[in-house]
Parts: C-alpha cells; sequence; structure tokens
C-alpha cells in the first residue's frame, strides 16, 4: 500500500508540474500566432490533466486514510490492552480522565498529525524537486535568485514551532484535567456529592477557569500559526514579483518567451506552496510529537505483574491455598504511575512502606478461613494477594502447590473469584453483567444462577427482566441486590476459590440475611476466605485469624478465641457492646 501511495504522489507532482508548460504552449504557440486549432487542444489537454490531478488526488487520500485509520487502531488497542495488564495500584492513583484523554484525544491528534505530515511532505518534497528541475530548465537565473529567498522560511518555523510544543502540551494537560473532572462530577456519586454539599458554583468556577486557559491557549496559537503562514506567503509575493519583474524585462528584451514568464510565475506558486508546507512541517511536527510523547509515557510503563515464559496452569479441581512467610508492601508512585496522570498527587519519597509481616497460614481444599480484626490490620491486603492483584515482596502465596507468580495468568483467575464490599457493575443490562464472569452462559444457566443468588424473583418481577439496564455502577438497585448480583456472577464463574472482603458490610438487616443465604450457596464445598467486620457472621468458620499490625496475632475458632480473652474477644466484646448486647460474649 505504501508503495502505491509513494507512485500516486509521483505521478500527481508530473501531473502538477506539466500544468505550466502547457500554459507556455498555449501563449507562445497557439495565442500569439493565433492558432485556434492549437489553444483548443491545450486546452482540453489541460482539462484532462485537471481529471487526472483529481483522481490521482483521491487515490492518495484513500491510501492516507486506510493509513491512518490503521493507525488509530494500533495505537488504540496497544494502549487499551497495555492499560489493562497494568496492577490495580496504577488505578487507585491514576485520574480516570487523564487515561481516557491519553486513549481518545491524543491517539487522534498523532494520527492526524502524522498521516497528514507524512503525506505532505512527500508529496511536497517530490513535487519542490520537479519544479525546480522544471524552472531551471526554463530559465536557471530567475530559479536560483527566487530561490535565495528559502533561508527566510526557515527561521519562522523554527521561533514558531518551540512555542507552540510547549503551549499545545499545556493545552492538552489541561483538557486531561477537563475530563477528568467531567468524569468525576458527572458518575451518581459525584453529582449526588456536589448538590449534597451545595458546590455546584464552586465547580462550575474551577471548571472555568481551565476552559479559559484552554481557550486563551488556542487563541495564541491561532495566531502564531497565522502570523507564521502571512510571513511566508509575503515571501512567497515577493518571489512572484521578482519573478514577473526580471522575468517580464527579458521578455520585452526578447531573451524570454511571454508563455515561460507565465509559465515560471506558475511554477513559483507551486513552489512556494510546498515549501511553506515543508517550512511548516517543523509546527506539525512539534505538536505530534507532544502526542507521541504522551502515548509513549503510558506504553513504556512496564506492568508490574507479567506472566512468565514458562508459567504453568493451576491444577483445577478442590484448592488448597496456603501463605508462607509472606511480606508486602504497597508499591510507590514511581513504580506503577505517571505524574501526569494523577493530577494533584504526588509521586511518594522514599521506599515502600511494609503493611503485613511474615503472614502464613494454610486454608485446606473446601475450608472456610475467616479474617478478622481492626480497620487497617491488612485484611483486605492478604485478600488482594490470593488472586495475584499484587506480588509479594517475600514470601509465597500457593494455589494447589503452585506459587501464583508462576501460574498463567488467565488459570489463576479461573481459580480464584472475589465479591468485594462495594459490587460494581457496568452501565449495561443485568445480562451483560452476568455475561462478563462467562460469556457462553445460555439463559437456563444465568436463571440457576440468580435463583441461588437469591434474587431470581426480583430480576422476573422487572418489566425488562434480564435486559433491565442496572444504570451507572448499578444505582438502579440496592445494595443487597447489587451484592446478590455480584454473587450470581460469581457462581456462574464457578471457581475453586472463593474471597469475600466484607461483603455483607453496610447492609440492612433483611439485605444481610439475603446476601448470607446467597453466599451460603456460594461457599458451599468451596475454599473460602471470608473478612468479615460484623464477628457474628463468621461464628460457624473453620478457623478465624486476627489480623492486627499486618500480623496474624491470633487464630482459632470461635469458641476458642473468646475463651482465649485476647484481641478477638475484645473486638467481640466491644462491637456487640456497641450494639446493645454486653452480655453476648457470656452468650457465646
Amino acid at each position: 500500500m505504501l508503495a502505491a501511495f509513494l507512485v500516486l504522489i509521483v505521478l500527481d507532482a508530473v501531473a502538477g508540474a506539466a500544468s505550466p508548460l502547457i500554459y507556455r504552449a498555449i501563449i507562445d504557440d497557439g495565442i500569439i500566432p493565433r492558432d485556434q486549432e492549437v489553444i483548443v487542444g491545450l486546452a482540453i489537454a489541460l482539462a484532462g490533466l485537471a481529471l487526472v490531478d483529481a483522481a490521482l488526488s483521491l487515490g492518495q487520500r484513500w491510501i492516507s486514510a486506510r493509513i491512518g485509520e490503521g493507525l488509530i487502531f494500533d495505537m488504540r488497542t496497544k494502549v487499551f490492552a497495555h492499560i489493562q495488564q497494568m496492577p490495580i495500584a496504577f488505578f487507585t492513583r491514576t485520574q480516570t480522565g487523564a487515561l481516557v484523554s491519553r486513549l481518545n484525544n491524543d491517539v487522534l491528534d498523532a494520527q492526524q498529525a502524522f498521516t497528514d505530515t507524512f503525506s505532505s511532505v512527500l508529496g511536497n518534497l517530490i513535487g519542490v524537486v520537479i519544479t525546480i528541475t522544471a524552472m531551471a530548465l526554463l530559465s536557471w537565473q530567475i530559479t536560483l535568485v527566487s530561490l535565495l529567498l528559502l533561508p527566510v522560511l526557515v527561521l519562522p518555523a523554527r521561533w514558531v514551532g518551540k512555542r507552540i510544543q510547549t503551549i499545545t502540551r499545556e493545552s492538552y494537560n489541561l483538557n486531561a484535567a477537563m475530563l477528568s473532572t467531567m468524569v468525576e462530577r458527572f458518575n451518581v456519586s459525584g453529582a449526588l456529592l456536589v448538590k449534597l454539599f451545595g458546590r455546584p458554583e464552586h465547580e462550575t468556577r474551577g471548571f472555568d477557569e481551565k476552559a479559559g486557559r484552554v481557550r486563551d491557549i488556542g487563541i495564541t496559537q491561532a495566531m502564531y500559526t497565522r502570523v507564521f503562514r502571512v510571513s511566508l506567503l509575503f515571501m512567497a509575493g515577493l518571489a512572484t514579483a521578482l519573478a514577473y519583474g526580471w522575468g517580464g524585462l527579458l521578455a520585452a528584451s526578447g531573451a524570454l518567451n511571454v508563455g515561460t514568464v507565465v509559465a515560471l510565475t506558475a511554477y513559483l506558486s507551486r513552489l512556494y506552496g510546498p515549501l511553506t508546507a515543508l517550512s511548516n512541517v517543523q509546527v506539525d511536527v512539534m505538536t505530534a510529537l507532544v502526542s507521541f510523547d504522551r502515548i509513549f509515557e503510558v506504553l513504556d510503563l512496564e506492568p508490574m505483574l507479567r506472566e512468565k515464559p514458562d508459567a504453568v496452569s493451576i491444577p483445577t479441581g478442590p484448592a488448597r491455598v496456603e501463605l508462607e512467610h509472606v511480606d508486602f508492601s504497597y508499591p510507590t508512585a514511581n513504580e506503577v504511575s505517571l505524574a501526569s496522570l494523577e493530577g494533584i498527587a504526588l509521586p511518594a519519597q522514599g521506599s515502600p512502606q511494609q503493611v503485613l509481616f511474615d503472614v502464613s497460614f494454610t486454608v485446606p481444599a473446601g475450608v472456610l478461613v475467616a479474617l478478622v480484626g481492626p480497620s487497617g490490620a491488612g485484611k483486605t491486603t492478604i485478600s488482594y494477594l490470593v488472586p495475584r492483584l499484587y506480588d509479594v515482596r517475600a514470601g509465597k502465596v500457593l494455589i494447589n502447590g503452585v506459587d501464583v507468580r508462576d501460574a498463567t495468568l488467565a488459570s489463576v483467575t479461573a481459580t480464584v473469584g472475589m465479591v468485594t464490599q462495594d459490587a460494581h457493575l457496568f452501565h449495561d443490562t443485568i445480562r451483560a453483567n452476568l455475561l462478563f464472569s462467562r460469556p457462553e452462559a445460555t439463559t437456563e444457566e444465568l436463571t440457576e444462577a440468580l435463583r441461588a443468588a437469591q434474587i431470581l424473583p426480583l430480576i422476573q418481577s422487572l418489566p425488562e427482566g434480564l435486559e433491565t439496564v442496572v444504570g451507572d455502577r448499578g444505582y438502579r438497585l440496592s445494595g443487597g441486590e447489587k451484592q446478590r448480583l455480584a454473587i450470581a456472577r460469581l457462581l456462574l464463574k464457578a471457581p475453586a476459590v472463593v474471597v469475600l472482603d466484607e461483603a455483607t458490610a453496610h447492609l440492612d438487616s433483611e439485605s444481610e440475611h439475603a446476601v448470607q443465604l446467597a453466599l451460603a450457596t456460594a461457599l458451599r464445598g468451596r475454599t473460602s476466605i471470608v473478612i468479615a467486620h460484623r464477628l457474628s457472621t463468621v461464628r460457624a468458620a473453620d478457623e478465624i485469624l486476627v489480623v492486627a499490625g499486618g500480623r496474624i496475632v491470633e487464630r482459632g475458632r470461635h469458641a476458642e478465641l473468646l475463651a482465649a480473652d485476647g484481641v478477638y474477644a475484645d473486638l467481640y466484646r466491644t462491637q456487640f457492646e456497641d450494639q446493645g448486647q454486653p452480655n453476648a460474649v457470656a452468650a457465646g
């Protein structure tokens, strides 16, 4: 395709260079000798040449569009796939709007600059070479004098190019910031927060400031570009005046034909147009470099979690989970993120702060282990290590004897399922949200999963049933309904290991009871790790691990831990005293 593109460019340049020669022939061989047959014949030839030139231009545009759209496709898919590989820590630090801006605006700007500049440079270079050659054959003296003005074209291009690059980068950053603001404020949670705290005017002022700066940059950019182009047009006008003046004197003295003078001036218009575009290439390249730099800045950020070339699959069937002497600290900003994607956040300084210390425990196949402890103790962090959302700093996490770092990512994902405290649903139908876990599931399988999750009667009562759109983040459903849909999604996946991160927290009693019934089905026969805020929900656990300060400080069954009168007993006593049941410990 590129070879065909080059052929079309050469043919178009040759067709363009032939026109002034026809002008000369019409004047010298037709008008001056008053030969009507020559005039008509050459005019028809000129019209045919214009038709050929139009066809060649359309062909060039079709090929350049194919190349440009292919570039957009490749860059978008690569950036999207790369971002999908980033660890959860990356998404906890970056602004969604800034990421979307890189994937959308920067890719478009890079494509436009690349394809337009690439085709322009090739076409104009070939056109300039052919035009200068033709002019030199007509009059090397006028050609040489006309080219003496070329150095003047370079100076404004260099001056404008540097300033355009600086303000373009600022404009892109401001647009990304505005997009982040819109993403955060235009979802249900953000809009609700703004309205509840009565801050719409403040938000509007902040947005207006960014939009105003983008407007000012746009005006400045337009003026820089216009001044540059006006100066180039002025130079082209001087060259044309020189050609007419000197060429006219030579024609008057008989040294040149009138047709040759007209052809030279026609060539000058074809010369300074491409030269103006070539001089403007630096401006276009500077703009493109900003977009490419912002795109490759993301692509150059290496994902922390990678699959080893010799990775093995975790054996299927009942699963045994082991943590052996695990130490962990969350990655710093320098390890997982970019300052330009964090907005107001600053990269963390110093070494990572350790949050888990020598954590070891085993969950045999089919056994339920509960993690309890005060907030910030490290319970959720432990749960993130099992599905390999993070890698340990020291020690091992094994499933069926395989270190998750040595396992294929697909087998880890297939083996471990997780329901978090805030179940996320996409702005799509109930069916689509369920099929996210197993796209090939049938309607009968979806129905059975919903029945097991204790939510089938609700879904059947909806007018649209499975085709009901749940709204942004599932806001059309209650917290308990979202959790039960998340459990149904988990049941469709049918993992061997289930991790529950406070799945019943913040639910009312009725919703909690429905979710507990659904969880009973989800956990039956599966290896389970449950993080519980309400200690009453883990009394029947096969083993309870008490986490405090990043360490497991106690372990045992409910009655054993109460009898030990340690951290667990204190937590249990405090919780039930807060609920107005001071004798709950004794009753337990």
